[in-house]
C-alpha cells in the first residue's frame, strides 16, 4: 500500500524541482531567489492547510472500519465544504498575505518584484490545491492509493508540460511558472471530482446517514483540524524563517539553500507516503478497537521506513552534486550548495521518526499531542536560530532545521505508550479526538 502513496508524495516537490530547474537555466540568480520566496509563501499555506487532507484521512479510516459508510459519505462532504471556504477566504486576502510576507522577508528589490508577480498569478489555484486535498484525504482513508497518485502525476503532470511551454516557448518567466501551476490545479481538481463520483457509486451502504452540517461531527472536525493548523504554522514556520534568514545572508546563500532544500522536500514527501499508509491502516485498527493490529501495524510501517530513509541518504551522498547541477547552471550556486550537501545527506536519519509518528497519531486522532510536541520543537529550533547562526552562518541555520525535526520525533515516542495503551478503548466521536 505504501508504494502508490510514496511515489504520489514524491512526485510533488518533483514539480518544485523542475520550476526551479526551469528558472535556474535562465541565468540569473535572482530568479531563483524569486521562485523560492513565492513558492515559500505557497508552501507555506498549502501546509498550513493540509490538515484538508491530514484531518480526513484518520476519520474516514475509523469509519471505514467501524463499517459506518454513510459517515464515510460525509466525511468527504463536509471536508469540500471546508476546503471552499478556505480557498475562497485565502484567494479574497491575497493582499495583505503578500504585504504581511515582504514585511517579514528582507529580500533584494529584483527577487521580491518577480516574487510578487508570481504569487498574484498562483494564489487564483488555491481552492483548486484546497479541494483535491479534502479528495485524497478520503481516498487515503477509503485504502485507494492509486488514485491519489494518478491524480498527483497528471496535475504534476501538465504543469511540468506547461512550465516548459510558458518559460522556454513564450518567454513569460516567472510568470509562466505561476500561470502552469494555476492551469494545472484546477485541471487535476476537475480529475479527482470524476473518481469521487465513481467511488460514490461503488461504496458499500451501512451506517446511519448524518446531515451535513451536525454539530457533534463538525466540531470534531474542527478540533482535529485546529489542532493540526497550529501544530503545522510551527512546520512551515521552520521553513518560512529558514528561507527568510538565508534571504539575510544574500541572493547567493538564498539560491543555494533553495537548492538544497529541496533535498528536504524530497525526503519529507517520501517518508510522509508511509505516514499516509500508517494513517490508513492503523486508523481502521482504531475504529475495531484493535490494539494488537495496531501494534502490528505501527512495527511494519516504522521498518518500511527506515529502510527507505537509508535509501534518500545513500542516493543524495552519491548523486547530490549531480541533482544539484541539473537544478542549477549557475556556478556559483553549484558551489555553494555543494558545500552544505552533508546536511540534507544526514536528516533522512533524523527525520524519519517525526513523520512516522505523525501517521500514528493522525491514525489515532490524538491532535492534541501532536500540537503540543511540535511547539515545544519549534521553541528549540528558535533558540538554536538565536544561538547558532550568529557563530556559524548558514550551517547554524541548518542545525536549526536538524534540531527541530529531531526533537519532534523524541517527544512523540516518549507520548507513544499513552495513545497505544488506549487503542482498545478508544471511541470514534469527538470526546476522543482530542485527548
Amino acid at each position: 500500500m505504501a508504494g502508490p502513496i510514496v511515489l504520489a508524495n514524491v512526485s510533488v516537490p518533483l514539480l518544485g524541482a523542475v520550476d526551479t530547474a526551469v528558472v535556474g537555466h535562465i541565468g540569473e540568480v535572482h530568479y531563483i531567489g524569486a521562485v523560492a520566496i513565492g513558492a515559500m509563501l505557497f508552501n507555506f499555506i498549502y501546509h498550513l492547510f493540509n490538515c484538508l487532507r491530514m484531518g480526513t484521512t484518520g476519520p474516514t479510516a475509523q469509519a471505514r472500519g467501524a463499517g459506518d459508510h454513510a459517515e464515510v459519505r460525509m466525511m468527504l462532504a463536509r471536508a469540500l465544504l471546508l476546503a471552499a471556504i478556505v480557498g475562497g477566504t485565502m484567494v479574497a486576502l491575497q493582499l495583505p498575505i503578500l504585504a504581511l510576507a515582504f514585511w517579514a522577508i528582507d529580500a533584494s528589490p529584483q527577487v521580491e518584484h518577480y516574487a510578487r508577480e508570481y504569487f498574484l498569478v498562483r494564489v487564483w489555484a488555491l481552492p483548486a490545491v484546497f479541494g483535491t486535498y479534502a479528495i485524497i484525504g478520503w481516498m487515503y482513508g477509503l485504502r485507494n492509493v492509486r488514485t491519489p497518485l494518478v491524480i498527483l502525476l497528471f496535475t504534476n503532470g501538465i504543469n511540468i508540460a506547461l512550465d516548459l511551454l510558458f518559460v522556454f516557448g513564450f518567454g513569460m518567466g516567472v510568470a509562466g511558472v505561476a500561470a502552469a501551476s494555476l492551469i494545472a490545479e484546477y485541471a487535476g481538481l476537475a480529475l479527482g471530482l470524476a473518481f469521487v463520483a465513481r467511488t460514490l457509486r461503488t461504496l458499500p451502504t451501512g451506517g446511519v446517514a448524518s446531515p451535513l452540517i451536525d454539530g457533534v461531527r463538525l466540531r470534531r472536525m474542527v478540533a482535529i483540524n485546529g489542532d493540526i493548523v497550529l501544530r503545522t504554522l510551527c512546520v512551515v514556520s521552520v521553513v518560512a524563517i529558514f528561507m527568510a534568514k538565508s534571504a539575510e545572508l544574500g541572493d547567493l546563500p538564498l539560491a543555494a539553500n533553495q537548492v538544497l532544500h529541496l533535498f528536504l522536500v524530497f525526503t519529507s514527501f517520501g517518508l510522509d507516503g508511509f505516514a499516509h499508509a500508517a494513517e490508513t491502516i492503523l486508523g481502521e485498527a482504531v475504529g475495531r478497537r484493535d490494539e494488537a493490529g495496531f501494534r502490528q501495524g505501527r512495527r511494519m510501517v516504522f521498518l518500511w521506513a527506515g529502510l527507505v530513509g537509508l535509501l534518500f541518504m545513500l542516493v543524495y551522498a552519491l548523486f547530490g552534486t549531480l541533482f544539484i547541477a541539473l537544478l542549477t547552471s549557475i556556478p556559483e550556486v553549484r558551489a555553494a550548495a555543494a558545500d552544505y550537501l552533508w546536511w540534507p545527506v544526514l536528516i533522512p536519519l533524523v527525520s524519519v521518526w517525526a513523520y512516522m509518528y505523525d501517521g500514528v497519531y493522525l491514525a489515532a486522532t490524538r491532535t492534541r499531542i501532536m500540537r503540543n510536541t511540535v511547539v515545544v520543537a519549534f521553541i528549540g529550533y528558535l533558540a538554536v536560530v538565536q544561538v547558532a547562526m550568529p557563530l556559524f552562518g548558514n550551517a547554524g541555520l541548518w542545525a536549526a532545521v536538524a534540531t527541530f525535526l529531531g526533537l519532534r520525533g523524541l517527544l512523540l515516542h516518549l507520548y507513544l505508550p499513552r495513545v497505544t495503551g488506549s487503542i482498545a478503548g478508544t471511541a470514534v466521536p469527538a470526546s476522543a479526538a482530542r485527548s
